[in-house]
């Protein structure tokens, strides 16, 4: 029996009402349609970005065989959770095995078979050696990004800090350096600069990492706080990963789309 446990990676969504039919549960063709999108959500644990990464493989992926088996229904407005694991790696083929969750309750378990392939031609490939590579890092829990200080500026406190995936793609960037004079600002405050996550990877960790990566790079060089100004639209996430609002605006922002975030770093 497929068991929760069974999986490391996890997509979460709630049944829509217009996923239910007129048994007043979910219609069995939207099951294929959750872990299609649990897919897409694995690639982004991954750390890469589907299109780019498949480009650079020199291939992409298509699906040979998709299989269900329904063992309770779903109802309108629950929380869902589906498993998504890579089970084999063939010489050309991907076989996934997942399970729809209520909780604990297994409701759907299935099988996606997929084929690496030429673009053009779609005429199978091997799976590249560093797709296999990642995938069984993945499910054997090893990290899917590094970290490391782009060798300019000579300034240390003004180097960028990039995420790359095991592809060696970019997928984050962020930036320290002095802030600039703010209100109530301390004297020894230092500035959260072009915090950047790819978007084909945002959720994956990437955004957060870079963070405190960039907050230890501050209090390593003497600074208190770590300011960073922000649409309003994306201050949640900062609070996330431990800022605080302060003053609503700047000159300049009578707006107020703009919002000044400050994270204590302790000594």
């Amino acid at each position: 029996m497929t068991r929760p446990e069974d999986f490391r990676f996890f997509d979460v969504l709630r049944v829509r009402w217009a996923e239910v039919d007129l048994q007043k549960i979910v219609f069995n063709g939207h099951y294929l349609m959750y872990l299609d999108t649990a897919v897409a959500g694995y690639w982004r644990a991954l750390a890469l970005p589907y299109h780019e990464a498949m480009h650079l493989l020199g291939g992409d992926l298509y699906v040979r065989k998709a299989t269900l088996e329904y063992h309770a229904s779903a109802h309108y407005d629950e929380r869902l959770e589906v498993g998504m694991r890579c089970q084999r790696i063939g010489n050309s083929s991907i076989l996934f095995t997942a399970g729809i969750f209520r909780g604990d309750t297994l409701l759907v378990s299935g099988e996606l078979v997929y084929v690496f392939a030429d673009p053009q031609s779609q005429t199978s490939r091997p799976v590249p050696p560093a797709l296999r590579e990642i995938l069984q890092g993945f499910e054997a829990g090893q990290p899917m990004f590094t970290l490391e200080t782009q060798a300019e500026p000579a300034d240390l406190s003004a180097r960028g800090i990039v995420a790359r995936n095991r592809l060696g793609q970019e997928v984050g960037v962020v930036r320290v350096g002095d802030d600039a004079p703010a209100p109530g600002a301390s004297a020894f405050a230092a500035r959260l600069q072009a915090l950047e996550v790819h978007a084909g990877v945002r959720g994956s960790g990437i955004g957060r990492a870079l963070v405190e990566e960039a907050a230890s790079r501050a209090r390593e060089q003497g600074w208190t706080e770590l300011r960073c100004r922000t649409p309003r639209a994306v201050a949640g996430f900062l609070q996330r990963v431990g800022f605080s609002a302060c003053e609503a605006a700047r000159e300049g922002d009578a707006a107020g789309a703009w919002q000044e975030m400050v994270r204590i770093l302790p000594a």
